[in-house]
């Protein structure tokens, strides 16, 4: 069945004339007479009374009631399939770490949606070891997070670095200085994340390479968290200095001079599905755009 033919047919019921539904159509008149006669002959039943007035028959009344509906549904489909052919359409599966999750992404994905209300976006909350397994087997597009230890499976677009401070009490010893070493946190208890978390093994590192510090830690499981923690008066912390703004009150916190403490920030994805399709090719160039933006608007960020 014909859809344009369809339309015709209903454009000519609206009129109850040819004439008009030509015009309305930007058809000449023998191109409507055609489709109306190849449809009906596809049917084999009449469904216009010719005449003076074009009138439904009974079988072209029931045909035009419920062809409705198709037409609108054809319509939609037609419609739903340019937005995805546009990338205007689909579902995103996007994984990001901390502290970006809780203190970009939010407004920068309501911004995202307000443009392409169509596209549908996951995320899922991980440690960029977690996030690039994840990409690996398919279960994610795309991922925000700091540069994995994979090798070329995985491609990597850097956006910028993640600088650090020692977040404390105003009234703990070490706020007295201004400028901090890693060998000031020697005996001090300092609150580390987890051990597969990128950010615990740089500060590993560093301390290393001051000489191997000996100190008292406490492993805290959430970046997020670690600065409650510290709060509570249970020791120091290494934090992104973006989860730090604003300092709450009675608090501070100290940079680290030497060898500074920072993670490069980026997008990851499969080398295989780039360049991205559909959604992804939407989310991908406005995610790097809000994210460079919001880098480059704050003070806490080394260019």
């Amino acid at each position: 069945m014909d859809f344009k033919a369809l339309k015709t047919f209903q454009m000519i019921v609206k009129h109850g004339s040819f004439i008009r539904a030509a015009e309305d159509m930007n058809y000449v008149q023998s191109t409507v007479t055609m489709q109306i006669q190849k449809l009906e002959s596809g049917l084999g039943v009449q469904l216009l009374e010719r005449g003076k007035k074009v009138e439904l028959t009974e079988a072209g009344r029931l045909f035009y009631e419920q062809s409705l509906q198709i037409v609108r549904n054809m319509e939609q489909l037609q419609t739903n399939l340019s937005d995805f052919r546009l990338g205007e359409v689909g579902h995103v599966r996007l994984g990001v770490t901390e502290p970006t999750a809780s203190f970009r992404l939010p407004k920068i994905l309501a911004r995202f949606l307000a443009q392409f209300p169509k596209i549908k976006v996951s995320v899922e909350l991980a440690g960029t070891p977690a996030l690039s397994e994840r990409l690996l087997s398919g279960e994610l597009d795309i991922a925000l997070c700091a540069l994995p230890d994979r090798g070329p499976e995985l491609y990597f677009e850097p956006l910028f670095k993640e600088t650090f401070a020692v977040f404390m009490p105003e009234s703990h010893p070490l706020a007295r200085k201004t400028v901090l070493t890693p060998d000031d946190f020697a005996g001090h208890r300092l609150l580390i994340t987890s051990e597969t978390c990128p950010y615990r093994r740089k500060l590993e590192m560093v301390l290393r390479e001051s000489g191997n510090v000996s100190l008292d830690t406490m492993e805290i499981g959430s970046m997020t968290a670690l600065k409650h923690f510290v709060e509570a008066g249970l020791g120091i912390a290494l934090l992104p200095r973006i989860v730090l703004e604003p300092v709450p009150a009675g608090m501070t916190f100290r940079d680290i001079s030497g060898s500074l403490i920072d993670m490069t920030f980026g997008i990851l994805s499969k080398p295989s599905e780039y360049p991205l399709k559909r959604a992804s090719t939407k989310l991908y160039p406005f995610l790097k755009q809000e994210l460079l933006e919001d880098a480059e608007s704050t003070a806490f960020i080394k260019q």
